[in-house]
């Protein structure tokens, strides 16, 4: 599409959206300052560069697409070329699974920002932030399915210092690239069948938490994350919705971390934003797709996940919503996984800006639900595509399709290399 029909749909749609009393270039404006933090783990299938080469502790990844990340070298690479293809700011987020060890026989807790210097290095160059996970799965200390949980003391401290360490690191980060640190806490604690103990589980967990938690560190935003089931635990998560929004609650600094695809499958994490933000000033949020269960497929515009920027946008919260994503499909090219589902994000945060929510509150609020119901669904076939392909101009990135036949040159040049 030329510049000139681009700058003539924008014009149309901003009449469009006028008559509905929305500033369209205003809304430009304020999804470009909305970071969206792209998963690392989407690059690599999980894997990391510990020299696992598997994935244990309830969590898998499907598919054997050609060219998979090898190094953290390759994955800088594939990151660096997916976000020539995304508007708006982004960040990274990490996890200590992709230390660089640089040969040294080193344990996960006893990494250092040693391990994660050229990450540092090369988020700084770009003038991102980045994001930080402790890793729980994929390690010997994985006893059973149990980690800060675990009845086990030698395997509790084990995982205690790699928090620990985890959150020392997630410092150094927000120090050097002069933004805050998510520093996001997920165990894959639980049993396969019904458990004899429900509670000393959960209560092993708080006193691993509060020892995690109690050195202070400026700059790292702090956030427990839950899910509902996974694989080997069918039956009892330990750390479940219940137990962390408790810990949350009673325990200042440390955020409840929504996941889309941590809930009953019918559940949905927008209903629960309000919820969220009648208490936390802010909102860390993991966006992915599931498909019956946390099958994290690549985020696509689905009702779902404009739900979830409506709330955001709706409640004033894009300043307190930290928006990470958390995919990862090794059936599809892996570069294109991570534009697709990014700038599907970005695409729902600017239908949300662009929905006159003040008016359709107003008619709720008078309990005029049918011209409600009626506006909600006029709205949806408003120009927004007009917007978004001006968007993107501004941002020098491809307004559709076109991104693609670069991703399949990279690949052609650089994926198809990796054997």
């Amino acid at each position: 599409m030329s510049s000139e029909r681009i700058r003539k749909g924008y014009e149309y749609a901003k009449e469009v959206y006028a008559a509905y009393g929305v500033d369209v270039d205003a809304a430009i404006e304020r999804i470009d300052a909305i970071p969206v933090s792209m998963h690392c783990w989407q690059g690599d299938d999980v894997i990391g560069f510990e020299g696992t080469g598997s994935l244990t502790g309830g969590i898998q990844t499907t598919g054997n697409y050609p060219g998979r990340a090898r190094t953290a070298e390759e994955l800088r690479g594939d990151i660096d070329f997916a976000m020539t293809m995304i508007p708006g700011e982004t960040k990274l987020n990490l996890h200590a699974s992709y230390a660089e060890k640089h040969g040294k026989d080193i344990d996960r807790d006893q990494y250092t920002i040693a391990e994660f210097q050229n990450w540092a290095d090369w988020a700084k160059a770009k003038g991102i932030g980045m994001d930080f996970n402790p890793t729980f799965f994929s390690h010997p200390m994985v006893k059973d399915n149990l980690t800060l949980s675990s009845p086990d003391e030698a395997v509790r401290a084990y995982w205690i210092r790699h928090a620990v360490a985890c959150r020392r690191i997630a410092a150094y980060f927000a120090r050097e690239l002069g933004t805050h640190c998510l520093c996001n806490i997920w165990i894959p604690d639980g049993y396969k069948d019904v458990p004899a103990d429900r509670l000393s589980p959960r209560l092993r967990l708080r006193d691993s938490l509060d020892q995690i938690f109690a050195e202070p560190l400026p700059g790292v935003i702090d956030s427990v994350e839950s899910k509902f089931f996974g694989i080997g635990l069918e039956a009892y998560t330990v750390g479940s919705s219940e137990f962390y929004a408790n810990y949350a609650a009673t325990h200042p600094g440390v955020y409840n971390l929504m996941d889309s695809g941590h809930y009953h499958p019918e559940e949905s994490i927008a209903d629960k934003i309000p919820a969220q933000l009648a208490f936390y000033d802010k909102l860390p949020l993991h966006v992915t797709r599931p498909m019956h269960w946390d099958s994290d497929h690549v985020v696509t515009l689905t009702d779902d996940l404009r739900g979830i920027a409506d709330e955001i946008v709706r409640c004033n919260a894009c300043d307190k919503a930290l928006i990470g994503l958390d995919f990862f499909d090794g059936s599809i090219n892996r570069v294109a996984a991570w534009v697709i589902g990014t700038r599907n994000m970005q695409k729902a945060l600017l239908l949300a800006l662009l929905t006159p929510h003040q008016a359709l509150a107003e008619l709720q609020d008078s309990c005029r639900f049918t011209e409600l119901l009626t506006l909600q669904e006029e709205y949806k076939s408003l120009p927004w595509g007009e917007v978004w392909a001006e968007y993107c101009r501004r941002q020098d990135v491809p307004e559709n399709e076109k991104w693609l036949s670069a991703v399949q040159q990279y690949e052609r040049q650089v994926l198809a290399e990796r054997k």
